[in-house]
């Protein structure tokens, strides 16, 4: 999977996880914020991940 793809994903997760933490706010519902914080966190690392991908294509 190439690092714009990995970015992508990434900012999918970051905003599916941030809804998630939003309604589970709304809703005072523990484990859909728990959800959405991991979701987060697993975007922030998919693009983290693209990033490195990235540098080290470059030459």
């Amino acid at each position: 999977m190439s690092g714009t793809k990995d970015k992508a994903k990434g900012l999918a997760n970051e905003a599916i996880g941030n809804v998630k933490q939003g309604v589970g706010k709304v809703t005072d519902n523990e484990k859909l914020k728990a959800e959405g914080k991991a979701q987060e966190l697993k975007g922030e690392a998919q693009q983290i991940k693209g990033n490195v991908k990235d540098a080290v294509k470059k030459p």
